[in-house]
C-alpha cells in the first residue's frame, strides 16, 4: 500500500519504516511515462521507493509569481494512482508552506556558474531554486540512490556536483530519456501543447537527431546551420542550442564522447528541452 505523506514529519515516520535500499524519484508531479520509467529503474535497484511530487516556487521566475508556476499542471490523486500501480511505498506531497514555513529560504544551496549557463542564462536562480529543494529532499529522505532522466542534461550534472561538492552519501543515478512515437521528449510540459504546437515541436528532436548523424559519420556539425533550422521553424522561437560537454556543461571544440547536443525552444508559449549524446559513450 502506498502511504502519502504531506507533512515532514509524516514522511520521516513513513521512512523510517522502509526497509533495506531506499531510492528516491524527484517530481513536480504531471506524471508521465518517462516519470515511469525512473519508477521502474528505481525499484528494480532498491528494495523501497519514495517519489517526491513538488512544484517547487524557487525554481520558477520570480520565485513562483508567474504564470508558468500557476499554471504548472497539477493532478494529485491522478499522479498518486499512477504511482500506486507502480507499487510506489512512500509519495511525499508537500504544501509549500510545509517546504519553507519561514518563507523563502534565507540559506540557499548555489549552483554556482554551472547554473548560470545554457537553461540559466535564460531562467536566472533556477537552478538555486533546484539545489536547494533537492538538498533538502536527500537530507529528509536519506535514499541511498536518486533518480534523474537525461533529459534535463544541466539538471543531471549540477546535481552530480554538488553530490560530490558536497559530499551527500548517495548516488545519482541517470534515466535515459523517454519520447513519444513521434520522437518528442516526453514532459509534463507536453500538456501544454496543442496538436499543432506538438506537430511545430518536432523540429526540435529532428534537428538534434540530425546533428547526431553528421557527428556518427565524422562530418562537420554545422551547429549554425542547425540554430537556423530551429530560427526559422513555424511557431518556434529559438532559445539555444550548443554543444557542451556533459559533464562540465562547458562548450566543446570537438566531438567526444561526453559531447552533448543541447537545445531549448519556445512553441506556442511552452517552452521545451531535449538533447542528444552526439557519439556513443565507448566512442
Amino acid at each position: 500500500m502506498t502511504v502519502v505523506a504531506r507533512t515532514i514529519a509524516q514522511l520521516r515516520a513513513a521512512v523510517a519504516e522502509l526497509p533495506g535500499a531506499v531510492g528516491l524519484v524527484p517530481t513536480m508531479g504531471a506524471l508521465h511515462d518517462g516519470h515511469g520509467q525512473l519508477v521502474s529503474l528505481a525499484a528494480g535497484e532498491n528494495t523501497s521507493v519514495v517519489v517526491s511530487i513538488f512544484v517547487n516556487p524557487l525554481q520558477f521566475t520570480d520565485l513562483g509569481d508567474c504564470d508558468d508556476y500557476r499554471h504548472y499542471p497539477r493532478d494529485l490523486d491522478k499522479d498518486v494512482a499512477f504511482l500506486e500501480s507502480l507499487d510506489v511505498d512512500v509519495v511525499f506531497a508537500p504544501a509549500v508552506e510545509e517546504m519553507y514555513p519561514d518563507g523563502l529560504p534565507q540559506v540557499w544551496v548555489r549552483a554556482g556558474e554551472m547554473g548560470e549557463r545554457l537553461e540559466g542564462a535564460s531562467r536566472p536562480g533556477h537552478f538555486d531554486g533546484v539545489t536547494t529543494v533537492v538538498a533538502k529532499l536527500f537530507h529528509l529522505v536519506r535514499p541511498d540512490r536518486a533518480y534523474f532522466g537525461e533529459k534535463d542534461a544541466q539538471q543531471l550534472a549540477i546535481i552530480q556536483r554538488m553530490v560530490a561538492d558536497l559530499d551527500f552519501d548517495l548516488q545519482i543515478r541517470p534515466v535515459p530519456i523517454i519520447r513519444g512515437a513521434d520522437g518528442l521528449a516526453e514532459s509534463s510540459r507536453n500538456q501544454h501543447l496543442t496538436r499543432q504546437a506538438r506537430e511545430q515541436a518536432l523540429v526540435l528532436p529532428r534537428t538534434l537527431s540530425a546533428l547526431r548523424e553528421r557527428a556518427a559519420a565524422g562530418q562537420p556539425l554545422d551547429v549554425e546551420g542547425a540554430r537556423a533550422t530551429l530560427s526559422a521553424a513555424a511557431g518556434v522561437e529559438l532559445d539555444h542550442l550548443e554543444v557542451v560537454d556533459a559533464a562540465t556543461l562547458l562548450p566543446v571544440d570537438e566531438v567526444g564522447a561526453g559531447a552533448l547536443a543541447v537545445a531549448a525552444i519556445h512553441v506556442g508559449g511552452t517552452r521545451l528541452i531535449d538533447n542528444v549524446r552526439l557519439l556513443p559513450p565507448s566512442a
